[in-house]
């Protein structure tokens, strides 16, 4: 996305307060609403003595060791660094914009939900659609960041459970 376009997006999201409300509030709840469906899952895979618990623990934490990582020696610098403007959602931490690791989760779990739950993984997939772009509209992240994140966690989600686990049970 160009300078322009990113500050002309910013700037009207800044000038409609319930808009620039409903970004933040937005953020929030869904990341945070996702991040608890994550336990919860594992819980009722333990509660039922599913043989998924181990491999919905190890992929997505294996996973996400690795994306944090390769994220690290990326070091990508944010829009708000990179167009020295203020970001709708207020983050105050410098790089590590690629690959967006708030959109990797989400698509990851949308997968591991899938594996056992296919609508609520579709769901999950849809909501985590919704957060790349308020997460875009927030400052936070360009599109790149976001669509990487997205597929990033699609592919190790995939390979985890549909690839590899098959070949190890």
């Amino acid at each position: 996305m160009k300078e322009q376009t990113y500050r002309n997006m910013v700037d009207a999201i800044d000038s409609v307060p319930f808009m620039k409300q409903y970004i933040i509030w937005f953020n929030r709840i869904v990341t945070g609403a996702v991040y608890l469906l994550y336990p919860a899952l594992l819980v009722m895979l333990y509660f039922t003595k599913n043989d998924g618990l181990l491999p919905a623990v190890i992929i997505p934490g294996i996973s996400f060791i690795l994306l944090s990582v390769l994220r690290d020696r990326i070091n990508s610098p944010r829009p708000y660094e990179v167009f020295d403007l203020k970001p709708i959602i207020n983050k105050k931490t410098s790089g590590h914009s690629f690959p967006s690791r708030h959109i990797f989760c989400m698509f990851l779990i949308a997968v591991t939900v899938f594996y056992f739950y296919h609508l609520a993984g579709v769901l999950i997939g849809l909501v985590g659609a919704a957060l790349a772009v308020n997460r875009v509209m927030g400052g936070v992240h360009f599109v790149k960041d976001v669509v990487a994140g997205a597929l990033c966690g699609i592919f190790c989600g995939i390979l985890g459970f549909y690839v590899i686990l098959p070949l190890v049970c």
